[in-house]
């Protein structure tokens, strides 16, 4: 009976109940204020770079979107962390023997923790290498999409089909980036071998030429290289393009129809086999 007497006095102690809700509004005021300044860390990280784009000197602007998620990566997990410190603070945690046996600890699982070091510091040259920048159409290892984010530890990529590919940057082992060089739309026209050559070349050179200026992603007109093939039964000539980066699929489909249109004016009757690099 004195025991449960104690344990009521215990629970029904008005400084228990103060304390407890002093508590729980200290961590509610730590809470608010890192979801505060993390919001207002972002907008100044996102209003410099703003700046700095709209300035004469000439940035990269995939870079510079790169660099924007990388800050405020490392920004969220420094606040969130100085956050739990806090936290703990608040309730009576002795911090500094807690990072003291921190560091002891980390020591000791330190060659187990070796994949995670080898993510963050892949990340960060990945990012001042410029390897791939947000935006990017990149190949890693086997999957292929546009770069939606690199972090500190994973890139995030979406493939074509709406797949999300969430990659350790310690495993990027070769990447293929699709976006920083001009592409190159290459296709192949068959036409019957009935001496019909000479006309088809004309009207290929022709409808290549008032292509010029028509298309923005288009660096320079067009250019018909000649006969790739000759066979008892068809001609093979090739035609190629060179567009901005990632603008080879569609070049090539406004090859087709404005080249298939051409030739059946002419009388010709074409096939296509068309590549794009």
């Amino acid at each position: 009976m004195d025991r449960y007497e104690s344990i009521t006095k215990e629970v029904m102690d008005e400084k228990l109940w103060l304390l407890l809700g002093e508590g729980i509004i200290k961590i509610f005021l730590v809470l608010l204020l890192s979801r505060i300044i993390i919001k207002i860390g972002k907008t100044v990280i996102n209003k410099f770079f703003a700046v700095r784009l709209r300035s004469p000197i000439r940035v990269s602007e995939r870079r510079e979107t790169t660099l924007i998620k990388l800050l405020e990566n490392i920004i969220t997990y420094v606040i969130n962390f100085i956050a739990l410190i806090m936290i703990l603070e608040i309730f009576s945690f002795d911090v500094k023997a807690l990072l003291a046996g921190a560091g002891i600890l980390g020591l000791a699982v330190g060659f187990g923790a070796q994949s995670l070091v080898k993510d963050i510091i892949t990340g960060f040259f990945v990012v001042f290498e410029d390897h791939f920048s947000v935006g990017d159409y990149i190949k890693i290892n086997t999957f292929e999409g546009e770069v939606l984010e690199i972090g500190l530890r994973t890139t995030k990529i979406k493939s074509s089909a709406g797949e999300l590919h969430l990659i350790p940057n310690g495993s990027i082992v070769q990447v293929t980036n699709y976006s920083i060089l001009n592409s190159k739309a290459v296709l192949d026209i068959s036409i019957p071998n009935d001496g019909s050559v000479e006309l088809a070349e004309r009207v290929l050179i022709q409808t290549l030429n008032n292509m010029e200026g028509k298309y923005d992603f288009l660096v320079k007109v067009p250019e018909f290289l000649g006969i790739e093939a000759i066979n008892p039964d068809e001609v093979v000539l090739r035609v190629t393009a060179e567009t901005k980066p990632m603008h080879h699929v569609e070049m090539s489909r406004i090859l087709r129809k404005d080249i298939s249109a051409a030739l059946d004016l002419s009388g010709i009757k074409s096939m296509y086999n068309g590549s794009e690099s």
